[in-house]
């Protein structure tokens, strides 16, 4: 299911730019592996919402693997119509259990029935916009789980300026210099 993925990705990259054509070569480690490593973090979570989906990484992948789990569910939030489009061709194509919203992620979430167990975007944001924009899921139980780079502690740094957050970290399988952070909770802060 994979290969067909990646096949279908490699056809449709040079009409619809979707990943880094520089990371094609690497596409199993840079793209796949690094999107299923979060699949480890919350094994028992039925229903995703991947914000900023792009070409599908987390998302896709994460329908791929829980595709044989009864009720598992993946919404994959993207605002760029061509990605979507290509989105909803893997959809299709492999029979996953994922919907394609077209939107912007503030008005689309909004709209979502709950619960939700995970939040996920994979290189979309700093952390203080993933948080404000995942405001109505993060502060009401839902988990939170975002790959970053070796910036995460300037980024957990300026976010608790204005937010109160509890996470943790854990290790990238693809990047030694990169973590996952999996935020448990975060409320704004009242600023005075």
């Amino acid at each position: 299911m994979f290969e067909t993925y990646v096949a279908l990705l490699r056809k449709w990259q040079s009409a619809k730019n979707l990943v880094g054509p520089a990371t094609l070569d690497t596409i199993w480690t840079r793209h796949i592996a690094d999107s299923a490593q979060l699949f480890s973090l919350a094994p028992d979570a039925k229903r995703w919402v991947d914000i900023g989906s792009g070409a599908g990484f987390p998302g896709i992948v994460l329908a791929i693997m829980g595709k044989s789990t009864p009720g598992f569910h993946v919404d994959l939030v993207e605002s760029n119509g061509r990605k979507c489009a290509f989105l909803r061709e893997v959809v299709r194509t492999l029979r996953l259990p994922a919907s394609v919203h077209n939107g912007r992620i503030e008005d689309v979430l909004d709209r979502l029935p709950g619960p939700i167990d995970v939040l996920t975007a994979r290189a979309l944001a700093p952390l203080s916009e993933l948080l404000r924009l995942g405001r109505k899921l993060l502060t009401t139980g839902t988990l939170g789980l975002f790959p970053k780079g070796q910036d995460l502690e300037d980024e957990l740094t300026l976010a608790a300026k204005y937010w109160s957050i509890q996470a943790t970290t854990a290790a990238s399988i693809t990047d030694a210099r990169g973590r996952i952070l999996v935020v448990q909770s975060a409320v704004p802060r009242v600023v005075s």
